[in-house]
């Protein structure tokens, strides 16, 4: 393995296009050295903007270059499985986009395949590697109440989030991280009620969270309400309250580019990634739990 972690693009997406490429520009020990796309056209748009040399013609061509080391998915939700498995048993290590699976069953089979190939997969949450929420995560104890919202208004009909064979809907694109951030400051809650209000797929979701020693938690994710994100905490007699915590786009800090560093430090050092697969694969379950309680709306 060389000091610096070679790494391709699977799909040429958005994220990756606005974020991804970038992060591992900036990144200490991690370079983009290749792109692959279904769309040959814009993959090449895409390496010349960010000065790639090398693009394939195909997902499969990219997992055979031996210059690559790792790749990192930013395919539909719906794709992230197969590929991140594909990719792993092609010798890669694997950043992969949020929401890690469709489902925990999906997780944990993504898991199985990490651990038979002796490879890195950690999902790319990452807004838990800025450096204004770990902060405030490890600062905060005692915490009574939690409230996060992730909403805004989705109205193109052809976008793939609106696609259900695709793994979309606002519980997963959005949801995912109110859900997940929950977790990361409660644990796992005992019980739990949802409802959604359900056109083609989920486009509003709601639920409310219990935990052990009357502590409660509730989320909301939303394609049909004005551009909205916010966490609130209650701890004692303080409240915390943080504005755009899962999208920063405009801070001085780039919580992607730190997200990546850390992954290859992991690999390259071999050691455990900082999100473990057993986090990504409780906040899997808890996606599960919230659609499976739901109460439908439509």
């Amino acid at each position: 393995m060389p000091e610096r972690l070679r790494l391709g693009v699977l799909g040429a997406s958005w994220i990756a296009d606005r974020a991804l490429i970038a992060a591992m520009q900036a990144a200490e020990h991690a370079d983009p050295v290749a792109i692959a796309s279904r769309d040959p056209v814009r993959a090449h748009a895409m390496g010349q903007r960010h000065g790639i040399a090398t693009v394939h013609d195909s997902y499969d061509a990219l997992l055979a270059d031996p210059e690559v080391d790792a790749v990192y998915i930013g395919l539909v939700n719906s794709e992230h499985a197969r590929w991140s498995m594909r990719a792993l048993e092609a010798g890669k290590h694997v950043l992969c986009d949020k929401p890690l699976a469709t489902s925990g069953a999906e997780a944990r089979a993504m898991r199985a395949t990490a651990e038979r190939c002796g490879r890195t997969l950690m999902e790319g949450f990452m807004y838990r590697f800025h450096p204004r929420m770990r902060m405030l995560h490890e600062s905060v104890s005692k915490t009574s109440f939690v409230h996060a919202t992730f909403a805004f208004r989705l109205d193109d009909p052809a976008n793939y989030r609106l696609r259900p064979e695709l793994g979309g809907g606002a519980l997963l694109d959005t949801g995912c991280y109110t859900l997940d951030v929950v977790r990361w400051f409660l644990g796992e809650p005992s019980e739990l009620r949802s409802v959604m209000r359900v056109d083609g797929v989920d486009m509003t979701v709601a639920a409310s969270l219990s935990f052990d020693g009357d502590v409660r938690a509730t989320i909301a994710a939303s394609f049909e309400q004005p551009e909205h994100q916010e966490l609130v905490l209650l701890a004692g007699a303080e409240q915390h309250r943080v504005l755009q915590p899962f999208t920063a786009w405009r801070d001085p800090h780039d919580p992607y580019a730190i997200m990546v560093e850390a992954f290859a430090s992991s690999v390259l050092d071999g050691a455990p990634p900082p999100r473990s697969l057993d986090d990504s694969i409780a906040t899997a379950d808890l996606v599960d739990r919230v659609r499976a309680a739901a109460l439908l709306l439509r």
